[in-house]
């Protein structure tokens, strides 16, 4: 049953489609496109800011890593949606996932998870193989994100380790290295996800302190605003030493600071005790991404 807060919108698109394949693209969040959107921004920055020029190869690696991200962040989500199958049940938000439903056995989502890695790995063979070295160090860190919820209060900084790799990878996929430059950009990326996610998380406090989930949401409290505006800072300060780094126009330089400050001026308005407004303010994070790529592409 779909419960009155559900991140699950019945997409019309979907709803034309057979009934067998719909739960399957429910799972993936294929309606929720924000979250592989996240994912690959870090990885198309790094692609750009480590290429030269637009040529072919580098449109390319753009579309390749967003067909991977695509898949990869299904995949993530099944992984997810396994682990939290039973936690999903107690969570308003989650309580209509396929998994937590029964609308997808727990052996049917195994098959189509090992499906989903199997078309990763196609893609990812394409690459230099230093992106497929660490295509393969990523994996242990997406099957143990969803666990570490229940351990420690941080479940953000490693949803940060992980998510991120994208951008180590584009990087990599452009210059066949890990520079001191990418390592910046990873770290700034990885500071970025805990903010967003931060934010993320406040939808479910009530729910998370019922079942015993652990955040940064629940670890900050009323000081979230003011913790997250740190972690946007600090990631842009040392995107910006990316930006010095590399050979970027003024042009797009102050590009990417208005797009820094219209976050600044997004987050004065986010209401930490909304749903809705912690949801828009999350999903606002995908706009200021696209406004950096497109700065950068400039």
């Amino acid at each position: 049953m779909i419960m009155a807060f559900t991140d699950i919108r019945k997409w019309s698109v979907i709803e034309r489609l057979p009934v067998a394949v719909r739960p399957y693209l429910y799972l993936i969040r294929f309606d929720r496109p924000i979250g592989w959107w996240l994912l690959l921004l870090p990885s198309w920055w790094g692609i750009l800011l480590a290429s030269e020029d637009i040529t072919f190869r580098t449109v390319f690696l753009l579309f390749l890593f967003m067909a991977g991200a695509i898949i990869m962040r299904g995949a993530g989500c099944v992984i997810n949606d396994i682990w939290d199958r039973h936690l999903d049940k107690k969570v308003e938000r989650t309580a209509g996932r396929p998994i937590a439903s029964g609308e997808i056995s727990l052996e049917d989502a195994v098959i189509f998870l090992c499906l989903l890695l199997l078309c990763g790995l196609g893609i990812l063979l394409l690459l230099p193989w230093v992106t497929i070295f660490l295509g393969f160090c990523v994996l242990p860190l997406i099957v143990l994100y969803p666990y570490m919820k229940r351990i420690t209060w941080w479940p953000q900084l490693f949803l940060g380790l992980t998510f991120n790799f994208g951008a180590l990878m584009g990087w990599s996929a452009v210059t066949g290295e890990v520079s001191t430059a990418s390592m910046l950009l990873y770290l700034a990326c990885i500071l970025w996800t805990i903010g967003y996610d931060t934010i993320y998380a406040h939808q479910d406090k009530e729910d998370d302190i019922k079942v015993g989930i652990k955040s940064t949401a629940l670890l900050f409290g009323e000081k979230s605003r003011f913790y997250v505006f740190c972690f946007y800072a600090a990631a842009s300060f040392l995107f910006l030493c990316v930006l010095f780094s590399t050979p970027v126009s003024w042009l797009s330089f102050i590009l990417v600071l208005l797009s820094f400050s219209y976050g600044a001026y997004r987050l004065t308005e986010w209401k930490a005790d909304s749903q809705d407004s912690s949801l828009n303010m999350f999903k606002d994070n995908r706009d200021i991404g696209l406004m950096i790529f497109i700065a950068l592409a400039l």
